[in-house]
This record gives structure tokens, C-alpha cells and sequence, in this order.
């Protein structure tokens, strides 16, 4: 019978990698979009600005799950603030 759990911490470790670096090559992107008119995706696969390809939709789509998985991250996260308050006794 399969055990359900926890994801080994390597295999979540890798993910967010990988999420982050998607992040950073679509806010890339994005900064060359609305800076030069330029758009690495689809310079990268070939194709003129605003082209779309199967590739390219892949990994706009990846970006796009990325930033669902960091903000579910995000919004989970422990906060600090959230924390046990140590009281001082003088």
C-alpha cells in the first residue's frame, strides 16, 4: 500500500529552484518586453516578437506555475512574526 506524505526535502529543494529560476527568466522577459520591445522566448525558439510556438507556449505556461507554486509558498510560510513572544522578567 502506498504511504502518502510528505515529498522527500531534496525533491522539494529542486522544485523551488526550479520555480525560482523560471521566475527570474519570465521577469527577465518581461523587463525586455516593456523596456526594448524585445522578447527573449521567442528570440530564443526562433521565432519575432509576439510569435508563438508549442515550445514557447510551454514554457510561458511553466512561468505561469511558478508563480502559482511561489505564492502558494509565500502565503504559507511561517512568519516570524507568528512566533512565541519570549517575555523579560526584570
Amino acid at each position: 500500500m502506498p504511504r502518502y506524505g510528505k515529498p522527500p526535502r531534496g525533491l522539494m529543494k529542486t522544485l523551488n529552484t526550479v520555480t525560482q529560476l523560471l521566475l527570474i527568466i519570465g521577469g527577465l522577459n518581461w523587463l525586455l518586453v516593456g523596456a526594448f520591445g524585445f522578447d527573449l522566448v521567442a528570440t530564443i525558439f526562433g521565432m519575432n516578437f509576439g510569435q508563438r510556438s508549442a515550445l514557447s507556449s510551454v514554457v510561458y505556461v511553466l512561468v505561469g506555475l511558478s508563480a502559482i507554486y511561489q505564492a502558494a509558498q509565500f502565503a504559507f510560510a511561517p512568519r516570524a512574526s507568528a512566533a512565541p513572544q519570549l517575555r523579560r522578567t526584570a
